[in-house]
């Protein structure tokens, strides 16, 4: 006869018990993504310095490296969103995040991992008509928005 018969009910109560708790145990070991440091404006600019020192410099306040034209600010579920574009010969060179959500720790990190993602796409499109970022549709939505109105100011 099979080991887990019934002649044997504790036996099956006790793997049964011992399998639940294991998944358990799995099931909170597991962490969610999130990155070293949380996006924000400010924070911005140094990554942008690494790569090339002069447009970093222009993008505040100066219009030497490229022309800036801020977008319209978005109103999302969770809050406002705007962007900053920076064009130089007709390329689009930066997009800087001004406004996001950041009331809350949870805001914190999705956008520390939207924001970047969001900022890579726009820069290899050259257009607002990027992919949305999954866990941040308000962001991803309002940032679009954002993006497309700026390059409609800019003209291109």
């Amino acid at each position: 006869m099979h080991a887990l018969k019934k002649n044997r009910p504790l036996r099956r109560i006790v793997l049964a018990s011992a399998a639940t708790v294991s998944g358990m145990v799995l099931l909170l070991s597991l962490k969610p993504h999130t990155n070293p440091a949380p996006a924000t404006a400010d924070s911005k600019s140094p990554s942008v310095s690494s790569s090339s020192a002069p447009s970093s410099g222009a993008t505040p306040g100066t219009k030497t490296a490229g022309r800036s034209v801020t977008g319209d600010t978005v109103q999302t579920r969770w809050g406002p969103v705007q962007v900053r574009v920076t064009i130089k010969s007709g390329r689009l060179t930066d997009v800087t995040a001004l406004q996001y959500p950041q009331d809350n720790p949870r805001d914190q990190e999705i956008n520390s991992y939207a924001l970047p993602q969001l900022r890579r796409e726009a820069l290899a499109a050259q257009s607002a008509d990027i992919d949305m970022v999954s866990g941040a549709s308000y962001t991803s939505t309002g940032y679009r928005q954002s993006l497309q109105s700026a390059l409609d100011s800019a003209g291109l």
